[in-house]
């Protein structure tokens, strides 16, 4: 929301992955119920949509294959990508980097502790970064309190933490 407000954008599209390329993280949930709990968490935001488009493609999430995607499916939109700038230093290795930032603009959210470094500061000439509230809540977190059967009540909306109870997800992960 405070990438949408202060960069007066008309519309924040969420597109959960089917498979990322470089985590391999199994205590992660499928597909079809990150997308689930993703739709609950905006609902009731008509700025915010949720898009099944990797979902849908399935194999692994290439965000070039999507930046290509969205860029035939909104021919006339501006499309900006929303990374958290932690990603920053792995964009280098994503696939097709160059391409990426040719036809999208590159948007970084401020995360806890991350310093633009004198490495990163080349590519950060292509990004625009965005001060948003520090909030320390993060997915592995909210996997491990769960795991561990401690609440995880205001760290994601009602309606997600009733679905996570309810289909007993990251019971017996990480």
């Amino acid at each position: 929301e405070s990438v949408r407000d202060q960069l007066q954008f008309e519309k924040i599209l969420f597109i959960p992955s089917a498979n990322r390329p470089n985590k391999h993280d199994h205590s992660v949930a499928p597909a079809s119920d990150r997308l689930q709990m993703t739709r609950l968490a905006v609902e009731g935001n008509n700025s915010f949509e949720v898009s099944a488009i990797e979902a849908q493609r399935g194999g692994i999430s290439y965000t070039i294959d999507t930046v290509n995607s969205l860029t035939a499916m909104y021919p006339k939109a501006q499309v900006s990508l929303i990374i958290g700038a932690d990603n920053l230093l792995e964009f280098q290795t994503w696939k097709s980097p160059d391409e990426i930032l040719s036809k999208v603009d590159l948007v970084a959210m401020t995360r806890p502790g991350f310093v633009v470094e004198a490495e990163h500061r080349k590519l950060s000439k292509f990004v625009n970064f965005v001060n948003v509230p520090q909030i320390g809540i993060s997915g592995t977190e909210i996997r491990r309190r769960v795991k561990m059967g401690r609440t995880i009540r205001y760290l994601v909306p009602p309606t997600v933490q009733e679905f996570i109870m309810r289909k007993g997800l990251y019971r017996d992960t990480i």
